[in-house]
């Protein structure tokens, strides 16, 4: 099934209908997208790392748990398919995808998916809208008045609540323990509430971090994102995530105060394309950098009063509203965001 989840649109497959060898399933996946290639015209793929993404989905066997989701990132230039990261976008349709797979019997007008996302072992509620028809039967309902940056028109929403993302691929929320590092020469956080990401002012590298997406992937930024990328080859191993030259983790985050209305104006790197909105983890990472006393991202922000914090991370097409429940001792406890997601095709893909 192809769908779109959230920002990001890619094949869900159920497990056990791909390759369950990693060598035999990377060479079909790169099939299925036609990568690699700058334009993925033999395949799936639409281009962009944000159409080249893979959902692997099965009924689950943990307790509490009703199924369990591989993401996978494939490449579009490179014979890349990898699962060091998370999606939680891709996150957004894997309910409705479980629900119309028959993984999940729907439970009401509302159904709750609890998740278990195998890269990073941690665990995710995404609650669907299954009204039933005129005799009875329940279905996913996709259509309603959801809007979310990024995407056009409305859908039905699917709020997702994450559960126990800190450290989820570094070991640790601050992987060294500190709120900031100097890493050469610039001031960043090394973080991971869901995602690895760096996080730095766009300013000390010579960003404003209101730019748009082609300014960023132009040939006057070139210079900064040599830079940018010698920061995380050097914050790697800092990160526990060792050599990451040809990783998709950690994210690149250039932060600058808002300009709309929001807590924190960001632009990304995922890591080398400059990204079109935000990641769903990654902006809960970076929401959460901005609550870290002392970090560069924390210099920049606004940020509300109270235990409930609703924080606006503005990205380049408009914003993503991030809740954060923080602990008397200032610890985010909780993180829940609204996505949608829409069925797009059902059918067989030939490689």
């Amino acid at each position: 099934m192809w769908m779109r989840g959230g920002t990001s649109k890619g094949g869900y497959f159920l497990a056990e209908d791909i390759p369950a060898d990693e060598g035999e399933r990377a060479a079909f996946l790169l099939g299925v997208m036609g990568s690699p290639d700058p334009r993925q015209i033999d395949g799936m793929g639409g281009a962009d790392p944000l159409t080249s993404k893979v959902a692997v989905v099965k009924k689950s066997e943990r307790e509490g748990i009703d199924v369990d989701y591989l993401f996978l990132q494939v490449f579009v230039d490179q014979a890349i398919v990898t699962d060091a990261q998370n999606c939680g976008n891709i996150l957004a349709g894997v309910g409705p995808f479980a629900i119309e797979r028959g993984l999940v019997e729907p439970t009401g007008d509302e159904t709750r998916v609890a998740i278990y996302m195998e890269n990073t072992g941690q665990s995710a509620v995404a609650t669907i809208e299954t009204p039933a028809d005129e005799i009875g039967k329940r279905a996913v309902n996709y259509s309603g008045t959801a809007k979310i940056d990024g995407v056009p028109g409305s859908h039905a929403p699917i709020p997702v609540e994450f559960r126990d993302t800190a450290g989820s691929s570094c070991g640790a929320l601050l992987p060294t323990g500190n709120a900031f590092d100097v890493v050469e020469g610039v001031k960043v956080t090394l973080i991971d509430n869901g995602m690895p990401c760096i996080v730095m002012k766009a300013a000390d590298v010579g960003a404003t971090g209101y730019e748009t997406r082609e300014e960023l992937e132009g040939d006057g930024f070139a210079d900064v994102r040599a830079r940018i990328e010698a920061i995380r080859l050097a914050a790697g191993p800092l990160m526990n995530l060792g050599d990451v030259k040809d990783k998709s983790v950690p994210k690149m985050f250039l932060v600058a105060p808002p300009k709309d209305g929001g807590a924190i104006c960001t632009r990304s790197f995922i890591p080398h394309r400059a990204h079109a909105t935000i990641g769903v983890l990654a902006a809960v990472t970076v929401a959460t950098a901005a609550l870290v006393d002392g970090s560069p991202a924390a210099e920049v922000a606004q940020i509300p009063d109270g235990r409930k914090k609703t924080l606006s991370v503005e990205h380049p097409t408009g914003e993503m509203t991030c809740v954060l429940q923080v602990g008397s001792d200032g610890e985010v406890e909780s993180a829940a965001l609204l996505r949608t997601a829409r069925k797009l095709m059902d059918g067989i893909v030939f490689v």
